[in-house]
């Protein structure tokens, strides 16, 4: 049975380990395991070279519009960037700000919208503001695929918009002068799961051929001897953002991550990324996809959650190593500051499902709370957080300060969330306001008085598609590693071999273990030291699992990651476990 809080006011969902693989005896050496690791995840060998990444022919749309950025860099024209307030916005922004510039455009700047002012995307408030800039042209990143307003009310204003996106489109398309989006009807791209900033590379990727096509880069070489930019210095920042974006790793994705991670550890990124990195005391010269998305993505993030993103766009395209460390401090602050915020009303919002759970006499398919005074820029990671904790879809709501609730959806792979949301809203179209999103992510507004009425319908929505049982939670395990291979140099193999992440799941293995050691870190976390078959003991640290001391025994079995523990420049094996079973003898 798996392993219950000692007082559980609210059940977990139960749990199940299954192996990806059966096989009669453990790998032999990290040679085998590194071949059966390939081989649960469908692909038999790394992904590592440029020249295997998909064509950007097979973007629709992209040749108008690189043909339409080549004609606003040649004439010289106003370019204005418009992103996103998440780490894959900023990215993103940063990608076309420094690969325009590259490219030869002149007068280059960017607007973010702020969370609380504007809100998501291009709306017609955010165009009111680009107009005192007065662009040639918009260019909307990792957005705008839903802007029909905003759109039109540049089209209104005589500013074309450029739309680069990657989010589900609706069934209609807004009217810009061109859209490079993989997710819209007709486009045959074969990665649907490329992040906004990935997409971007690819459009300007498609601008230098057509400036090349037009002989822009030899007339601007004999002018001011600059030779055709190489593209790939900015894979560094298309990493980071794919990575926080936590978007399917398939494998055109893998490609862009390694070979932005190699950039990074020979020192060869930008000067804020590896700010970023250090403020958080990462060793950049041996940095994986985890710290791009556990270390620099949530600092990077903390500035559209708390503050603005334009000082996480300002970091990443500084040029100026000590302003960039600057800014990397700043980001670092807020990312402390937002932690704090989230860690009181995840506390709220915790004791709020254990009290609804009393009383509807059970946790019900999905959670949803909802808190006047809640930090909108964090609901999105503390819907995450009751995810994990239950395994149920959870939406967050705060007040969003104009009437409206804001509500951040996350949830489970049984489960389309955005599809979800769409099913309620064409069902009764007066109750929400807005919404996109994707299948396990999902932000919405409401009405206040419409809160209620909302519940009713997604409990109808969420039965019709999971049933009345709670979802199991399945554990992928990679099998059960043999004491020989529990190593610092297993580990080490295993953090090359990557990129790990969605899609392409970092190694996770299984075994059971004697437990000699307990205690329990910054008041959430459970530290053990355990050891199998007479080898010597080993650290292991669950995050989050501190509920779970009470009911250890003598043995335990854990579903655990084989990583590093790097303090003060001495390296050991540990255990990060995300899972724990008693064993009874």
């Amino acid at each position: 049975m798996p392993c219950q809080p000692s007082k559980p006011a609210a059940e977990a969902a139960p749990v199940r380990i299954r192996r990806l693989g059966e096989y009669a005896t453990a790998p032999a050496n990290l040679d085998a395991l590194l071949s059966r690791l390939y081989a649960h995840r469908g692909d038999a060998r790394p992904a590592v070279s440029l020249g295997e990444l998909l064509p950007a022919a097979e973007l629709r749309g992209i040749d108008a519009a690189a043909a339409l950025l080549a004609d606003q860099i040649q004439r010289g024209g106003r370019l204005l960037i418009v992103g996103d307030y998440d780490a894959d916005g900023a990215t993103g922004s940063a990608v076309a700000l420094l690969g325009l510039r590259a490219l030869g455009a002149v007068d280059v700047d960017h607007l973010t919208p702020s969370r609380f002012q504007h809100g998501y995307g291009l709306s017609p408030a955010v165009v009111d503001a680009a107009v005192e800039r007065r662009p040639s042209l918009i260019v909307t990143v990792d957005n705008g695929i839903a802007s029909h307003a905003g759109v039109a009310r540049a089209t209104e204003l005589g500013i074309p918009v450029l739309i680069t996106d990657h989010h589900l489109a609706g069934a209609e398309l807004p009217s810009a002068a061109a859209i490079v989006n993989p997710n819209q009807p007709g486009c045959g791209f074969p990665s649907k799961h490329i992040a906004g900033c990935g997409v971007v590379f690819y459009l300007l990727a498609a601008t230098r051929a057509e400036l090349t096509r037009r002989g822009w880069f030899a007339a601007l070489g004999a002018a001011a001897g600059r030779p055709p930019p190489n593209l790939a210095q900015l894979l560094d920042l298309v990493a980071l953002g794919t990575v926080a974006d936590v978007v399917t790793l398939d494998r055109n994705n893998r490609i862009l991550v390694e070979q932005g991670l190699r950039r990074i550890r020979a020192g060869a990124c930008r000067p804020g990324l590896k700010a970023l990195l250090e403020v958080a005391g990462c060793r950049v010269e041996g940095v994986t996809a985890r710290d791009l998305g556990f270390v620099a993505g949530p600092r990077l993030n903390a500035a559209g959650r708390l503050d603005d993103m334009a000082v996480g766009v300002e970091c990443l395209t500084t040029d100026d190593p000590v302003r960039a460390m600057r800014l990397a401090q700043q980001l670092h602050g807020l990312n402390d500051e937002r932690r704090e915020i989230e860690r009181d009303i995840l506390d709220q919002a915790i004791a709020l499902v254990e009290r609804q759970a009393v009383g509807r006499g059970g946790l019900g398919g999905w959670l949803c709370v909802y808190g006047a005074h809640w930090h909108e820029g964090v609901i999105g990671i503390v819907a995450a957080r009751l995810r994990e904790r239950w395994h149920r879809p959870a939406i967050v709501f705060a007040d969003g300060g104009d009437g409206l609730l804001r509500g951040s959806a996350r949830s489970i792979e049984a489960l389309h969330i955005r599809d979800a949301i769409d099913a309620v809203h064409k069902r009764h179209p007066e109750l929400i306001e807005r919404f996109g999103g994707h299948a396990m992510a999902a932000g919405l507004s409401l009405r206040r008085d419409a809160l209620g009425d909302f519940r009713d319908a997604f409990d109808a929505e969420i039965e019709r598609q999971l049933g009345t049982a709670p979802a199991v939670r399945e554990i992928l395990s990679d099998g059960e590693l043999p004491p020989s291979l529990l190593t610092l140099h297993t580990a080490d193999a295993l953090r090359r071999a990557g990129p790990w992440g969605k899609g392409f799941a970092e190694p996770l293995f299984d075994g059971v273990f004697a437990v000699g050691h307990s205690s329990i870190a910054a008041e959430r976390h459970l530290k053990l030291r355990v050891s199998v078959d007479g080898a010597a003991p080993l650290p292991a640290i669950g995050f989050h699992l501190a509920e779970h001391r009470g009911s250890l025994g003598e043995r335990v079995r854990l579903a655990y990651r084989l990583d590093i523990n790097d303090y003060r420049g001495l390296r050991s094996p540990q255990l990060v476990f995300e899972h724990l079973e008693p064993v009874s003898d």
